[in-house]
């Protein structure tokens, strides 16, 4: 086959360099190794190259984060990734989309978004192909990997050889996208040690105590604290019809473990009763009315049919329904809300799976890698890259400049 995409038809094909998958980190990797003159074949069992990034960022793809540092990422090894993000950059990453006259602006936190659509990185990762001489096979299922002299990729109708592999297949994250597990099978087939997966970057399932108090919330969203670990996040969090989401939820998860608990700040830097205690006599209704003022009625509403004290009571005493609103409350009961709003803890009864989880962390362990080529230390000529390998960034376009980062370094090696 000629051109840039297509499927494979022909009976045997001979390259420098084979890339399997034609994501983020697989389109680099391709257009860096292109460049430098070597014959590449990208094999990408969808239909089209770049799926994934087409539905990044709500359709807007957050290419990047101009923030970005080794910190930002999780990995068995914390410092593995510093050579790759050194080396290929967020500005290095703004200025290819600049000369393709790609308008973008910067968000929250040191995001990068495309001002129109997500197809415009897709096609310019594409046309970068196209330069380099790349050739993206498309509906191109891999069967087999084998190795004797050089590497033998047999595909349903073609084989590719080459002496370089690069293995881009991405994690097991949103199967409905052709997620697979090949690269794990082909890391481990050379004799590569897995971290065990998980989802990240992904909501928390409600425990049935938690359901019954909080699930018909669903839609609401506030602003908060959470704090998973060692690490607290604060953005945005959404009540769902299961559990919790929204950017503050999906950033903790990263650091979450099954059974552990999840600390929400639900009025960051608020001090919600301070009015209330300089009054004589405080009531509910005051401290509604309060809480309504930082936080969405409905939970404001929620939190103090579940949380307020009554009248001489601490915030745990239950409430009865027959209290009054104009009950005075003591100033202790006020000290031990205010106490409880900084700190709701809850333990998710589990999260929603690789089937909603945006990245899959673990996988190929670092210590069997090059930092500086993304080459194994096992088996010369088989690279890994992207979110394959056992470096998982936060939320926020950091895994896609683990993907160009790790892309290039590999490019520039093969």
């Amino acid at each position: 086959m000629d051109g840039l995409t297509g499927v494979a038809t022909n009976p045997s094909h001979q390259f420098d360099v084979i890339v399997l998958g034609a994501g983020a980190a697989g389109l680099m990797c391709a257009i860096e190794a292109g460049k430098r003159s070597r014959r590449v074949a990208m094999l990408e069992h969808n239909e089209r190259a770049g799926k994934k990034i087409l539905i990044s960022g709500g359709g807007r793809c957050n290419f990047t984060n101009i923030h970005c540092r080794p910190e930002n990422f999780l990995s068995a090894n914390p410092h593995f990734a510093k050579s790759a993000l050194a080396r290929y950059t967020p500005a290095d990453f703004i200025a290819l989309v600049e000369k393709h006259g790609i308008r973008y602006h910067e968000k929250t936190l040191g995001q990068f978004f495309c001002d129109r659509s997500a197809h415009e990185i897709t096609t310019m990762l594409e046309t970068e192909c196209r330069d380099a001489g790349v050739q993206i096979f498309c509906r191109t299922r891999v069967r087999e990997v084998s190795h004797a002299t050089e590497f033998v990729v047999s595909a349903d109708n073609a084989k590719f050889r080459a002496p370089a592999l690069v293995v881009a297949t991405g994690g097991i994250s949103i199967p409905k996208m052709g997620a697979t597990g090949i690269g794990y099978d082909i890391a481990r087939q050379f004799g590569m040690r897995i971290v065990p997966t998980r989802p990240a970057l992904v909501p928390f399932l409600f425990s049935k105590k938690d359901m019954a108090r909080y699930g018909d919330l669903a839609g609401v969203a506030t602003e908060v604290v959470a704090t998973a670990g060692d690490h607290s996040f604060r953005e945005k969090m959404l009540f769902t019809h299961r559990g919790l989401s929204g950017p503050a939820i999906l950033q903790a998860s990263l650091y979450w473990r099954a059974g552990s608990q999840v600390r929400m700040d639900m009025a960051p830097e608020q001090a919600v009763v301070t009015e209330l205690l300089e009054i004589a006599n405080p009531t509910r209704a005051a401290l509604r009315k309060q809480l309504r003022s930082i936080m969405p009625n409905r939970l404001a509403d929620r939190w103090m049919e579940l949380h307020a004290p009554v009248a001489g009571a601490p915030a745990h005493f239950s409430q009865n329904a027959a209290q009054a609103a104009k009950a005075v409350l003591s100033n202790a009961a006020l000290h031990e809300f205010e106490a409880g709003l900084h700190e709701w803890v809850i333990t998710p009864a589990g999260d929603e799976g690789y089937e909603k989880a945006e990245v899959t962390a673990g996988g190929v362990g670092t210590s069997e890698l090059n930092s500086t080529t993304m080459e194994s230390k096992k088996q010369r000529g088989l690279f890994f890259i992207g979110e394959v390998v056992d470096v998982t960034g936060q939320l926020g376009g950091y895994n896609f400049q683990w993907a160009w980062a790790s892309g290039a370094a590999a490019g520039r090696a093969v």
